[in-house]
């Protein structure tokens, strides 16, 4: 199944550290979902930036709290990414086993689009 719509994302710094070759950053990552995902996410950010224009990587965990195409629950997102001089590369998973209530089962991957400064997703999932 695929779910899509947009979201708005609010990210608070909450710490940096420099250090030679990179500056690591922790950020709270909060989220409102509207379309066939309905709801919002928490979570925690970690990132490293270089010295290199765009070239970077983070990795973040965000609780999904909402309503996915009718069903109610939760579940838990894992992004990995990174950036090199510019070429971008993100996986975004469900964490195995984290989907509650009517969304317990759920496993799958979501990709983010950025256009300006719309932000969407498109969820491609599986509940078993």
């Amino acid at each position: 199944m695929t779910a899509a719509g947009t979201f708005d994302v609010r990210l608070t710094p909450e710490a940096s550290q420099d250090g030679p070759g990179s500056t690591l950053g922790r950020m709270a990552i909060a989220k409102q979902f509207q379309g066939d995902l309905a709801g919002t996410s928490t979570g925690a950010m970690l990132s490293a930036m270089t010295p290199t224009q765009g070239s970077a990587g983070y990795v973040a965990i965000e609780r999904v709290t909402g309503t996915l195409q009718g069903r109610a629950g939760s579940f838990t997102l894992q992004h990995s990414g990174t950036m090199d001089r510019g070429a971008q590369q993100l996986v975004i998973t469900v964490v195995p086993d984290s989907g509650t209530e009517g969304l317990a089962g759920i496993s799958g991957r979501m990709r983010i689009i950025i256009e300006g400064k719309q932000h969407s997703y498109q969820f491609d999932y599986t509940l078993s």
